[in-house]
């Protein structure tokens, strides 16, 4: 895609973040990170789609040993007599006995998702389960949920970029940005 093309596409979208302010922030969360779990190995789990690019850069600024791998939420409706639910599960299922489990987010919103998920892993024999997320909601919680490690509050704006879509479109933006009416 020419620069034109790219210029076009994006007229829509105002800078929030930039790159800049995301790479030096994420450093920052790789420092802290490697010194929490200095002596031990650490278990990235990054959950696709929104975290992919926060994960790759954020496990190169790390610097203890470490594994990665990826699972991606799947949501179906649970009928029930006359009541309709909506069940998550995660694919792959990972093996986490025993290990210290990184799981890493691009966003956390209403934390419902990602509560679930770090309760499900814990009971699955994890030592441990830290939450990473880049972009924090924090208005949006509906769980009593905080990151161990987050790049930046956020409001309610809906951000694209650096791994985060609309809905699959924009995550290669290497900045966050609001769509603009």
């Amino acid at each position: 895609m020419s620069s034109n093309n790219i210029g076009a596409a994006t007229a829509h979208l105002k800078p929030v973040i930039s790159a800049e302010q995301i790479q030096k922030r994420v450093r920052e969360m790789g420092r802290q990170i490697s010194a929490d779990y200095r002596g031990k190995t650490a278990h990235a789990l990054a959950v696709l789609e929104n975290g992919f690019m926060f994960m790759a850069d954020l496990v190169r600024a790390l610097d203890v040993p470490l594994m990665c791998e990826f699972i991606k939420p799947l949501y179906r409706d649970r009928i029930q007599g006359t009541t309709t639910s909506k069940e998550i599960f995660f694919s792959p299922e990972i093996e986490v006995r025993g290990h210290h489990v990184l799981l890493v987010e691009g966003l956390v919103h209403s934390g419902v998702t990602t509560d679930f998920l770090m309760n499900g892993l814990r009971s699955r024999g994890a030592a441990s389960v830290r939450l990473a997320t880049l972009l924090d909601r924090q208005a949006a919680r509906r769980v009593a949920l905080q990151p161990d490690y987050f790049g930046f509050l956020v409001d309610d704006k809906f951000l694209v970029g650096y791994g985060l879509g609309n809905p699959l479109l924009e995550r290669n933006l290497p900045y966050l940005a609001a769509l603009q009416p």
